[in-house]
């Protein structure tokens, strides 16, 4: 007898009077939230995030609004938003002429109202990682068709962009971390101001 059929004997023996356990039953899904928007809303605000709220024809002007006085603003290429004085990122600014940059205005690929989280699938009207991590203040725009309720709603809606390889970036507020002593410190890891802007349907 060889050494991988003694061995395979003694796993045998050993399982022989082991009961087949069942599978466990997957815990059904909640009850539908009545409003998923405004779910996501209050969450986002829980992060100390500043939301507001617009239509599609004045998001121009909520973002404008929402940006800092003055402000220098960096835009992915495909944004499409008209931003007054914005720079369309081409991929040529540094860290360090990012670090100069005031703002960055953005679009999402998701929202998830349970978590109030944002994610980015650095899309065209998302631009690269680096524009939403270095400037001091972020404008996400979400459109109100893109909020889901859970997590696994989110991630089935970002398997394309995981299969065409582009990076995912889960933002849940502003850059925050905490000290020893629970200090919090706002701003270390990227924007130290989240402003996220709901795009709904104008009502009829």
């Amino acid at each position: 007898m060889s050494s991988r059929e003694q061995i395979l004997g003694r796993v045998r023996a050993a399982l022989a009077d082991v009961v087949e356990v069942p599978p466990v039953p997957v815990a059904p899904r909640r009850d539908p939230v009545p409003d998923v928007v405004g779910l996501f809303a209050e969450r986002v605000e829980d992060y100390r995030a500043l939301v507001v709220r617009s239509t599609a024809d004045g998001l121009a002007s909520a973002v404008a609004a929402a940006l800092p006085p003055n402000a220098t603003v960096v835009v992915p290429a495909g944004l499409g938003v008209p931003i007054e004085g914005g720079v369309a990122d081409d991929g040529a600014l540094s860290a360090y002429d990012l670090d100069r940059i005031d703002a960055v205005v953005t679009a999402a690929a998701v929202g998830i109202a349970e978590t109030g989280t944002i994610v980015l699938d650095h899309g065209p009207d998302q631009g690269r990682r680096a524009i939403t991590l270095v400037p001091d203040t972020h404008v996400c725009i979400v459109r109100a068709d893109q909020v889901v309720l859970d997590v696994p709603d989110a991630v089935a809606l970002l398997r394309p962009a995981v299969a065409a390889g582009r990076p995912l970036t889960w933002i849940s507020g502003p850059s925050a971390t905490s000290d020893i002593e629970l200090s919090r410190v706002e701003g270390v890891h990227g924007p130290r101001n989240l402003v996220v802007v709901i795009v709904e349907s104008a009502k009829a």
